[in-house]
Order: C-alpha cells, then structure tokens, then sequence
C-alpha cells in the first residue's frame, strides 16, 4: 500500500532534508524537491535553459508548471516531498503549497522540522556555501509559527496529518527517530 505522499517542510537551516533523507534509509520511498521537478519540467518543456531562469516566468507559466509537478508527484505512491510550507518575500508570506497544488498532491502527511531559533540563526551564520536573507532570531521564530499555521491550513484542506519533529543541534538521531513513525 504505501505511505502515499509526505511533505516535509521546514525553514531554512533546519535541516529538513537531512532528517528526512535519515529517516527514510533503506525504506521503499522516493525523496523529491518539488522545486528541482518543477525546474525539470520547465527545462524539458522548453520555457527555461536552467532554474534560475524560473522566477522570470509569468505567474500563469509558473502556476501551470507547479500544476504539472503536483500532478506528477501526486502519482507517485511512496514520496517523500521536500518542499517550503511558506516563502517569506519582502511583501510577507505566501503560501508554499497553494490550493491547486494541494489538490494534486493529496498529502497522508505533513511534517514540520523545527529547531530552536537560536540554533538555526548559528547555523545559517556558519553556512558559507548558501546566500540566505539575514534573519534575527525573533523573524526565525516567526517565520516557524508561520509554517505551523499554513500547514494546519493545508491539513484541513487534505485530511493529512500534521507531525512536528525538532531537529535540535547534535540530535539528529532524536529527530529521525521522531520522524519515522510517519514513513510506517
């Protein structure tokens, strides 16, 4: 049967994927970034060269393109998505998994991995390979209630279940072991 589609999702730093990638080794599950499909089929489609070539794209070419990728990841029976629950933008924050994309991909599960806010903030200041916006710690911690609210808001629109998972510094046993009753 499967465990059907799980999102993971999370702010950045936190280490969503390294938690979930853990959890699910050597389980019969696909890990996508729904990003990385999306920019594949932009590419095969022919509307971009590369990804960073996407965010130039109309807002319909985009919502069409992330209609396509929820559609093919909805199919898949055993995924795990990595994905963000919601982009903070400079106008506030926007949903990260809008309603026609929900629809398509029907989640079982939605799973959040936080950490303290103090812990994502040194872990971003010591990440040299990523260019991230600077945040306080206060906007950290907001951005996290934030990703709470919508994922509840998209349990109520799915039926899905929503797991939070902490992913504290020298723990990430601790938080593969909280994430895999979600993968069984």
């Amino acid at each position: 049967m499967g465990v059907g589609v799980i999102v993971v999702t999370g702010i950045p730093g936190v280490g969503k994927t390294t938690v979930m990638k853990r959890a699910a080794e050597g389980m019969d599950i696909e890990f996508v970034t729904f990003g990385t499909v999306m920019s594949d089929i932009a590419i095969k489609t022919n509307l971009v060269k590369d990804r960073d070539e996407m965010r130039k794209l109309s807002l319909e070419q985009q919502r069409t393109l992330q209609i396509k990728t929820a559609e093919k990841v909805g199919k898949m029976k055993n995924v795990i998505v990595d994905t963000h629950c919601t982009v903070k933008t400079p106008k506030g924050y926007m949903p990260g998994l809008p309603e026609w994309v929900l629809k398509k991909l029907n989640p079982t599960a939605i799973v959040i991995v936080e950490a303290d806010p103090k812990e994502i903030f040194n872990r971003r200041a010591k990440d040299a390979t990523r260019n991230r916006d600077p945040d306080t710690v206060e906007k950290i911690a907001e951005h996290q209630m934030m990703n709470r609210a919508a994922a509840m808001a998209y349990a109520t629109l799915t039926g899905a279940t929503v797991k939070i998972v902490f992913n504290h510094d020298n723990a990430l046993d601790e938080a593969v072991k909280e994430a895999s009753p979600v993968l069984q």
